[in-house]
This record gives structure tokens, C-alpha cells and sequence, in this order.
């Protein structure tokens, strides 16, 4: 029987039980974002991406337009629920001080839900329109949180002798060094983790009844 595009169409099909494992576009993005996370977005090609799924590029067309598409879908993974903590009720009310611990919690369990993406996400290096407007929507996600620094500050929870953006950046710093090091088969599961990291970076920034 010849090889054809409809045959591989049928392999990418949830419900395909005969001959290639079956896929559907979540299972194409899982694969994907693991090859793109080992080798490098730019030094990946569509083949590479069909050898590793075991079809052939054609197969991985029928459900993204071009390797670029496959990128935007799977940055989404990680970015769409950052954006999300902004639209939270905890994120709107309360002091500031509560926003930003819930900010940072919150971060840090989409971080641990979604590693492969995040760690995408963080290795960007903005060759391409893609990529560049990732990093602003991250950087946006970055500036919500130094506003809420500032605004901790104003209030007299957070101290004032330390700058906002730089403090922004040393907990970004810190939550993002986890998909470097976090596993969930790790000896501190989740949640450990996340009270851990929240006291360490909360309770320098305290300010100190002298």
C-alpha cells in the first residue's frame, strides 16, 4: 500500500488504534516542545520534529501551518495562564502584600504544572516575531509584579531600601531557576516547595521592627 498525507492525517487522529501511535495536536506540542527544549528551537527542523513523533512532516501539517505556528502554540501553554493570575480576585483585592504573595504562589504552580513550557518559554532568545512577542508579554507579566513591589513598599509592608525592579528580577530569578533543578519525583513534593520559595523571598523583603 502506498505511503500518502491522508495516511499519516489518520495516525495524528486520537482515535487511530492500527499501525503509528495515534496524535492529536496536545500530543504533537508535548513531543515538540521536548525536541525544541533538547535541541534548540532554531536548530530544529519539521524533520527532526517528524522523526521524533515517527510520521512524516505531513502528517505533523495537518495540524500546524508552519514551525513557527507549533512555537506560538506551545509558548501559549505557559503565557496564557501567567496572564491569567493578573484577572484572579485574589490578584485584585486585598493589600499588596497579599497580591504579590498570591502572584508569586500562583507563578510558581503554573512553573511546576507546566516545566516543559516554561522552560521554553525561558530560553527564548527573540530571533524570530514569534519569539520577540512572547518576551514582551512576558515582560509585561514581569512588570505587574514590580508594581506590586512599589506598591508594598507604599503601604509599609515591603522595605523601601531596595530597588522594585531589581527585586523583581531576583524573584523571577529564583522561581525560574526551578525548571532547572524541580522534579516532581523529587524529595519535596509541590507544595513544599512553594511555601518554601514564598518564605525565603517574602521574608527578606519584610520590612523590621527594630
Amino acid at each position: 500500500m502506498p505511503h500518502t498525507a491522508e495516511a499519516d492525517s489518520d495516525a495524528l487522529s486520537p482515535g487511530a488504534k492500527r499501525g503509528r501511535p495515534g496524535y492529536d495536536q496536545d500530543s504533537v506540542l508535548n513531543v515538540a516542545v521536548q525536541v525544541f527544549n533538547k535541541h534548540g528551537y532554531d536548530a530544529t527542523s519539521m524533520g527532526l520534529l517528524a522523526e521524533n513523533l515517527g510520521i512524516s512532516k505531513s502528517a505533523i501539517y495537518h495540524h500546524v501551518p508552519s514551525k513557527g505556528d507549533l512555537l506560538r502554540l506551545a509558548l501559549d501553554q505557559a503565557l496564557v495562564p501567567l496572564e491569567a493570575i493578573s484577572e484572579h480576585e485574589r490578584a485584585r483585592t486585598g493589600t499588596a502584600e497579599e497580591r504579590l504573595e498570591f502572584f508569586l504562589r500562583s507563578t510558581i504552580r503554573v512553573l511546576i504544572e507546566r516545566q516543559p513550557y516554561v522552560t521554553l518559554l525561558l530560553r527564548l532568545r527573540g530571533n524570530t516575531e514569534v519569539e520577540r512577542t512572547a518576551l514582551e508579554r512576558r515582560r509585561a507579566v514581569d512588570r505587574k509584579v514590580a508594581d506590586l513591589v512599589v506598591e508594598a513598599q507604599r503601604e509599609g509592608t515591603l522595605r523601601e531600601d531596595i530597588d522594585p525592579r531589581t527585586t523583581t528580577r531576583l524573584l523571577f530569578g529564583t522561581i525560574n531557576s526551578m525548571v532547572e533543578w524541580y522534579r516532581p519525583d523529587g524529595p519535596a513534593d509541590a507544595r513544599q516547595v512553594e511555601d518554601n520559595a514564598i518564605a525565603m523571598m517574602l521574608d527578606g523583603l519584610h520590612t523590621r521592627n527594630l
